[in-house]
């Protein structure tokens, strides 16, 4: 078990965009994770740091690589089911024209979501994760170099459905998009401090759903502005698309200035 998540350790899959079968690949981000019966706190800590040391270097590898390539690439983070494939369908649709999108879909098993982004025009890469919890550099590295996204485009990275983990690991993104619906209640923002506050962007999705729920949005906000003084706050709806143009004029200005 991986002392920094709790996810196993274990290969994950690769499917590439050609819908080829899928590629067993040893699931490294664990390195040289040895575990021993009466481990003790400090030695834990140890393990942890190492963890995230050899995902960091290989982030930074990914940050080379986009930008040598002038590509874009933003994490997009979220509970499960606050609409992260929904909204990502609209802009493709929404930004036709403007910009190119690739996708690297994050989950445990299954192709359903990236079945979803290449018939909304995308070219996907799916990681199935397994027992894993979350996507990291070394599973981004290998997605990216499948992908091979064009100069000047966005690969928008959905991570696995995790308000916890997935802040931990840097994958090499220009940006992080945290998803907030109004379906999940008000206090997310102040229970789960740490996604939130490393977000450049949070969008309040399923605004459309406001009146039927009992959701505070100018609490949400303002607990956001407070976890993440730095984040902007855009409140979207995927389904009638309001707000929508605001989180597309976000991407375009992000990708001109990359």
């Amino acid at each position: 078990m991986c002392g920094t998540c709790g996810c196993a350790e274990g290969n994950f899959k690769l499917l590439t965009p050609e819908g080829t079968e899928p590629v067993q690949t040893a699931h490294h981000h664990h390195g040289d994770h040895t575990h021993a019966h009466g481990d003790d706190g400090a030695r834990t800590v140890v393990l942890q740091e190492k963890l995230l040391a050899r995902n960091d270097a290989l982030a930074r590898q990914n940050r080379d690589w986009l930008q040598a390539r002038g590509v874009l690439a933003v994490n997009l983070m979220s509970s499960p089911g606050a609409g992260k494939t929904t909204l990502l369908e609209r802009a493709a649709t929404g930004l036709a024209g403007q910009l190119v999108f690739s996708v690297i879909e994050g989950d445990q098993e299954t192709a359903l979501d990236a079945d979803r982004m290449r018939r909304a025009g995308c070219r996907v890469v799916q990681v199935n994760t397994g027992t894993g919890c979350h996507l990291d550099a070394d599973m981004v590295g290998q997605a990216l170099r499948a992908l091979d996204p064009p100069a000047g485009s966005v690969v928008v990275i959905e991570n696995v459905g995790n308000l916890v983990c997935p802040a931990l690991f840097d994958l090499g993104e220009a940006h992080r998009i945290v998803l907030a619906s109004v379906t999940e209640g008000a206090d997310k923002p102040v229970k789960y401090p740490h996604m939130f506050r490393t977000a450049d962007l949070v969008l309040v999705s399923k605004t459309d759903l406001l009146p039927y729920l009992d959701f505070d949005l100018a609490r949400c906000t303002a607990d956001i502005a407070r976890v993440a003084p730095g984040a902007q706050v855009l409140p979207v709806s995927a389904r009638t698309g309001d707000g929508c143009q605001k989180w597309y004029d976000w991407l375009l200005q992000a990708v001109g200035g990359s």
